[in-house]
Formats: C-alpha cells, sequence, structure tokens
C-alpha cells in the first residue's frame, strides 16, 4: 500500500463497533459503484476528518491504527478499495487490494 515494505507500515482506520462485533467503517459510492474503506497516514488526520464522515447514530466508532497488510486483506476479501484520504477528507490515492 505504500512505498516502504507494506507488511511493516500501519494506516489509520474508523473502526465501528470497538471491542465487539468491531469491524472497519467503510462507505458506497453509488454514483460510482465503488465501495471503499477511508484509511489515513495520520492518526491526528484520521479524527478530523471522521468528524465529518457519516456515521449510524447510536453506533461507537474509533480511530485506530492497523497494519497496511491486515487492512488490504479484510477489503479484498469483502470487496472493497481503499481510499487514503488527507485530515480533509481529499482522496489522496484509490488502492485495489
Amino acid at each position: 500500500m505504500s512505498e516502504t515494505d507494506p507488511k511493516e507500515s500501519w494506516v489509520y482506520v474508523a473502526v465501528e463497533n470497538p471491542e465487539k462485533d468491531e469491524k472497519f467503517m467503510g462507505f458506497y459510492d453509488e454514483s460510482a459503484e465503488i465501495s471503499y474503506i477511508p484509511a489515513f497516514h495520520e492518526k491526528e488526520a484520521a479524527m478530523s476528518c471522521l468528524i465529518n464522515l457519516p456515521r449510524t447514530p447510536g453506533k461507537k466508532y474509533e480511530v485506530q491504527a492497523v497494519l497496511a497488510e491486515e487492512l488490504a486483506k479484510d477489503a479484498r476479501k469483502h470487496g472493497f478499495m481503499i481510499f487514503m484520504l488527507d485530515g480533509d477528507g481529499r482522496i489522496l490515492k484509490q488502492i485495489q487490494p
């Protein structure tokens, strides 16, 4: 996922229902027909963007670090792309795992 060794790279993602039935926060873009998981290079960017992402009322969300390789594996398994975003929610890179 990055120019460095992907097995040692960490990214930050929003996790829905942490510690109980947790899953990565993902979205579906109807116009592009793409399912994607937003990911970030820095925790601060993830936290600042999380407040602007649509969330389901009553669900808890938490920003967590995850190995890029594990995120790619899960995204591939569930048919998601990974969008690397900045703190303002702009897409930096689209990754097809």
